[in-house]
């Protein structure tokens, strides 16, 4: 099983929290009508699984992640934002404890890329999922990631990360085969899209940067690059610097290329 690298550090999920059903679920909107049942595998914080939540409410919600504690996040924040549509349960999404034919929906944000078997786990949301229902799925292609200026702090982010990742057990490129692994999961009626997420503005620029300037000294990532003799406490630093420096830089760019898969279930 495959380790997720990015930790449960609150670097790491509170930056989750901006995700949201338009901004990170947008191919898929059109699925989540009122009265449809979902299952959301691999919620993290929640902050996208309560928006789907009142989308198909009346309509049940399942939750599923490997972290327990990212399951009492979800649930709290669920509280906090009214959702009382969604049960919560600590799974893996290569073997649910979930009845076949059971979900009109199934969706997984950003967890292909961090899973030891994508197509596994596509087959397996697959044998929960209704006839005439939909999987879909979207995840990041970090080889694909562009930015400017193109600081090496930057660059040695990118290819540390790749390496942390891989030695994982993920596929940090996960963008780019998420197509292929659907028809290797069996299904044959899947659509791919391409969307980006940008954290260009200036605003979200010093966000983005800022958080990754912390991020990568205080998170599960950087514990691990050190651990695995990928980084020294040097190299982190030096990279939080970079990510600084980008995050004040007036020209500064960020796009996130993200592939996303839409399967429907004859």
């Amino acid at each position: 099983m495959a380790e997720y690298t990015h930790g449960q550090h609150p670097t790491v999920t509170l930056s989750y929290l901006w995700r949201n059903a338009e901004n990170s679920t947008a191919y898929a909107l059109g699925e989540m009508s009122p009265g449809r049942s979902l299952l959301d595998v691999g919620c993290g914080p929640g902050s996208i699984t309560a928006d789907l939540a009142r989308r198909v409410a009346p309509g049940r919600v399942t939750a599923v992640d490997a972290s327990g504690e990212a399951i009492d996040q979800a649930r709290a924040n669920a509280g906090e934002a009214g959702a009382d549509n969604i049960d919560f349960l600590v799974g893996d999404v290569h073997d649910l404890d979930l009845p076949d034919d059971s979900f009109d929906v199934v969706h997984a944000h950003q967890v292909l890329q961090h899973v030891g078997d994508p197509v596994r786990a596509l087959a397996e949301m697959r044998r929960v999922a209704r006839p005439g229902g939909v999987v879909a799925a979207c995840d990041s292609d970090y080889s694909a990631m562009h930015w400017y200026p193109r600081l090496p702090e930057l660059d040695a982010w990118m290819d540390l990360y790749q390496r942390v990742a891989r030695a994982n057990g993920g596929e940090p490129d996960a963008g780019r085969h998420m197509l292929a692994w659907a028809h290797a999961a069996g299904f044959e009626d899947v659509t791919y899209t391409a969307e980006v997420w940008n954290h260009s503005a200036p605003e979200r620029r010093a966000w983005w940067g800022g958080m990754w300037s912390r991020r990568i000294l205080e998170s599960t990532m950087g514990r691990r690059a050190v651990e695995k003799g990928l980084a020294s406490e040097e190299d982190l630093r030096a990279i939080s610097a970079g990510w600084q420096r980008w995050s004040e830089h007036p020209d500064g760019v960020f796009v996130i290329p993200r592939g996303a898969i839409l399967c429907r279930v004859p």
